[in-house]
């Protein structure tokens, strides 16, 4: 069971940090928290709550490390834009890449 635990975290956390599946992701995540069938079902009062409980908690703190993520990167962007707007505008900043056959 102790090689499950990170494999089954690890597979969440990158479906969730994949553009493609994201979205799909944090439904199906609040899908299967709303909806009636569980892993455990809810009728037994502790054990039914700690799958919902753990499929909360992985959602809320992915989702929330993503956005930290986005806004880190959005505010480097705007950072990198402010700085080439007050560069000198005589100077034209080329990134090259070299191609080799």
């Amino acid at each position: 069971m102790k090689f499950l635990k990170p494999f089954v975290f690890d597979w969440y956390r990158k479906l969730l940090r994949h553009p493609k599946y994201s979205w799909l992701v944090i439904l199906g995540s609040i899908l299967y928290l709303v909806g009636p069938l569980d892993i455990s079902p809810d009728i037994f009062p502790v054990i039914g709550w700690l799958d919902d409980g753990l499929v909360a908690t992985l959602l809320v703190t992915e989702v929330s490390q993503v956005l930290k993520e986005n806004f880190k990167n959005q505010s480097k962007a705007s950072k990198s834009v402010k700085s080439q707007e007050n560069a000198d505008p005589s100077v034209i900043d080329v990134k090259a890449v070299a191609v080799s056959k």
